[in-house]
C-alpha cells in the first residue's frame, strides 16, 4: 500500500510540474514578480480555461493524497 501511495504521489507530481509549466509558457519573469506594466486583466478563454480547471482539480487530488499519505504512513 505504502508503495501504490508513493508511486501516486509521484505521477502527480509530474502531471502537476508539467501543466505548471504549460500555463506559463507565454508570461516572462517580471510579470511572475508583479514587474510587468503591460499586463492587464483578461478572461480566460478556450483550451486555456481548460488547463486551468485542470490544474485546480489535480491540485486538488495531490493535496488530498498528501493527507491520505500522511494518514497512511504514519
Amino acid at each position: 500500500m505504502d508503495t501504490a501511495i508513493n508511486l501516486v504521489m509521484i505521477i502527480i507530481s509530474v502531471v502537476l510540474t508539467f501543466i505548471l509549466l504549460l500555463q506559463t509558457k507565454g508570461s516572462s519573469f517580471s510579470g511572475a514578480f508583479g514587474g510587468g506594466g503591460e499586463s492587464i486583466q483578461r478572461t480566460r478563454r478556450g483550451f486555456e480555461k481548460t488547463l486551468f480547471q485542470f490544474t485546480v482539480g489535480i491540485s486538488v487530488f495531490f493535496v488530498i493524497m498528501a493527507v491520505i499519505s500522511s494518514l497512511v504512513l504514519s
